[in-house]
């Protein structure tokens, strides 16, 4: 990931459904205590039966989220899910905090960078846009009318903007969000790192899969490959090729995975739901994105009855 990751623990997740789950005994000798665990609704997409979605759409006020990861190499102590496993984990938790309806798992993204590499899912551009236009129009015909892509993957920060910018070139009657967080602008606290570099399963990115899959993070093997910047393109400033990543870190891995600790992940993770949780607090408050978006689409089909 090319971007500051941050996210949370899913043993807190899980434990918290665990906790609001009545026992057998429990439910058979208080029938009162079954309303109650009806009443709370999973925000997995994939979770809830037909008319729980309905009642947990209106429940989200038609917000939804679209946690959106990549499958690629992590250097070597971290699994090719990093990005996806990681979002996700932010944003279940931070529905916990503000409810919302959480896509399930997605990653056809860009990183076709990484196509040297093993294990990596590129597919091409075309089918990228028209997948996730396919994706937010049937969001939005199941009554997701305010989406909110998360962001989970650096290599996204070009195309998810165009993107969004995308849903002006025709109708819909839904709003598409973007938004990754950076958690230098999250206040005072947050840990002090060591990896000067760390831009891809480097310490951070490291330390946030401590917290969410522990299981999976291999840190004897950290040192096993360099993630040093090899600056081999020379180029003058803003003079942009595609090959640029490549040049500086051939090996997919940018930082140095050997300094990640449980509690820079523990901070990162928290600040990350908590953002989130203020994006879906913001969104289910904003009145005037959609209407200025009809506007437009009004407008825009007769282009010389506008005012100059």
């Amino acid at each position: 990931m090319r971007m500051l990751k941050c996210a949370l623990a899913c043993c807190l997740f899980s434990s918290s459904l665990v906790a609001f789950q009545p026992g057998l005994s429990q439910t058979r000798s208080s029938p009162a205590a079954q309303p109650n665990a009806q009443t709370k609704l999973s925000p997995k997409w994939e979770e809830l039966t037909g008319p729980d979605f309905i009642q947990a759409i209106q429940q989200a006020k038609g917000v939804c989220l679209l946690p959106f990861g990549i499958i690629e190499k992590h250097s070597t102590q971290l699994p090719l899910g990093t990005d996806l496993i990681n979002v996700r984990y932010a944003s279940l938790h931070a529905v916990q905090q503000e409810y919302a309806v959480v896509f399930p798992p997605y990653y056809f993204g860009q990183i076709a960078e990484a196509r040297h590499q093993p294990g990596t899912l590129s597919y091409p551009a075309h089918l990228q846009m028209e997948l996730l236009q396919a994706t937010t129009d049937e969001m939005g015909r199941n009554g997701c009318k305010k989406i909110v892509i998360v962001n989970g993957h650096g290599g996204n920060e070009s195309f998810l903007p165009y993107f969004a910018q995308s849903q002006l070139d025709s109708p819909h009657d839904y709003v598409v969000y973007v938004f990754w967080p950076d958690t230098r602008h999250m206040g005072t606290g947050r840990p002090a790192q060591k990896d000067k570099v760390d831009m891809h399963a480097g310490e951070s990115e490291t330390s946030h899969m401590m917290v969410a899959r522990p299981d999976l993070v291999h840190m004897n093997r950290a040192g096993q490959e360099s993630g040093a910047d090899l600056n081999r393109l020379h180029l003058p400033k803003g003079l942009y090729t595609g090959i640029w990543w490549y040049a500086k870190f051939p090996n997919h891995y940018a930082g140095d995975a050997s300094t990640a600790n449980l509690k820079l992940g523990q901070w990162d993770m928290n600040a990350w739901a908590g953002s989130i949780a203020e994006v879906i607090r913001a969104v289910r408050a904003d009145q005037t994105s959609l209407s200025l978006q009809r506007e437009f689409y009004q407008k825009s089909s007769h282009p010389l009855d506008t005012k100059q």
